[in-house]
């Protein structure tokens, strides 16, 4: 196959003078090294995950975008706030785009690189919204025969952290454990893993149509954040349950606060010495993701053996043994059209992509909206 010379690909650039860009430029087709191969790039979703390189901390509402085609330009303002966070990487850019799948179309000269050549392949490491994308042969997780590039688009970012919560549970000797923006794809994972490995999951949602897409998978444990009884609620599904670990995808506002008083509540339902001190058992939520900006707050009613921290699956991923990642690899790959399936509801072109009034709806980051990413038409 005949490679073009150049190919798009999305950048992101934060100017001193306070404005987010981001266009398709033309970048040069790299010459494969020996363990390296050329992925044409055919489908690449936008994970909230991405958004952070995407927009930082730019006002993403004053957003606009100008040209058509493959010059269409996305321009935002970034407030003196946003450019003292975002101080770092003021004229740098930034490639977008962490996970995607495609076709090996070149490779160098290595045994298992050209073993790759007119394979379906899913890929992560940055820079995938882009036509091509040259990586390393060892990164490459080949689809099994019969599965599709859309179908494994999104085959590392969900799937592997919905595992990588398992992972931490058991390392840290929790038993179950606690989910908030449960309907979404990844919480749609994490309830089938649940499930298949006999762990109890208390999912979190805020709407009764997300109560009905739980259910619907066989959910036992589902509490709806929107009703009066909510506390009461949790509190019952975490004592049922005896989950002492939760995995936050909101970050900001009360929620951890309320997790955790929830799980001291039902720890004070099973007789125990007194202590000034609360429960002994430890409390863990960990914070994954951003969908509230807002601080975090925490009343700290809940003794002192608690914890809030941050989550992050390449950050988990570093500090486990490779054949940690080998075997969820492995999973994933066999499970690819079952417990690791994602729906789209929006296919979109790169051009697409840079459209204001596109970027408004897949920045909401409602649950059940996924947009993906086509690069080559």
């Amino acid at each position: 196959m005949t490679l073009p010379t150049t190919y798009k690909q999305m950048i992101s650039t934060v100017s001193a003078d306070g404005k987010l860009t981001m266009a398709l430029r033309d970048v040069p087709m790299i010459t494969p090294n020996s363990v390296q191969v050329i992925v044409r790039i055919d489908a690449t979703p936008i994970n909230p995950s991405d958004h952070g390189v995407m927009f930082g901390w730019a006002s993403m509402d004053q957003a606009s975008s100008s040209g058509s085609g493959e010059r269409t330009v996305l321009t935002a303002p970034v407030s003196p706030q946003g450019m003292a966070v975002m101080k770092a990487r003021i004229g740098q850019d930034l490639p977008v785009g962490n996970e995607g799948a495609g076709t090996v179309v070149a490779a160098g000269d290595s045994d298992y690189a050209q073993s790759l050549i007119g394979k379906t392949v899913a890929v992560m490491g940055g820079g995938m919204y882009a036509q091509y994308r040259c990586v390393p042969a060892m990164m490459c997780m080949p689809l099994m025969d019969g599965h599709t590039a859309k179908e494994g688009a999104s085959s590392f970012v969900n799937p592997l952290t919905a595992l990588c919560f398992i992972e931490t549970m058991r390392g840290e000797g929790h038993s179950a454990i606690v989910h908030t923006a449960a309907a979404s794809n990844l919480g749609q994972m994490l309830n089938k893993i649940c499930q298949a490995d006999g762990v109890d999951i208390v999912n979190i949602v805020r709407r009764d149509e997300q109560v009905k897409i739980l259910e619907d998978l066989g959910a036992n444990y589902i509490v709806n954040s929107s009703k009066d009884s909510f506390m009461a609620d949790l509190t019952d599904a975490v004592y049922q349950t005896g989950a002492t670990l939760a995995f936050d995808a909101t970050g900001g506002g009360t929620l951890a606060d309320s997790i955790l008083t929830a799980m001291e509540r039902a720890a004070a339902r099973t007789p125990s010495d007194y202590s000034i001190y609360g429960s002994t058992k430890h409390k863990q939520v960990y914070l994954y993701g951003g969908l509230d900006v807002s601080p975090t707050v925490l009343n700290r009613g809940y003794g002192f053996a608690w914890g809030v921290g941050a989550w992050l699956l390449p950050n988990y991923l570093g500090k486990s043994a490779p054949e940690v990642g080998v075997r969820l690899r492995a999973r994933v790959a066999k499970e690819l059209k079952t417990t690791f399936a994602s729906h789209y509801t929006d296919e979109i072109s790169l051009p697409e992509a840079l459209d204001a009034d596109i970027v408004a709806k897949y920045n909401a980051k409602k649950t059940g909206a996924k947009f993906l990413i086509t690069p080559n038409g």
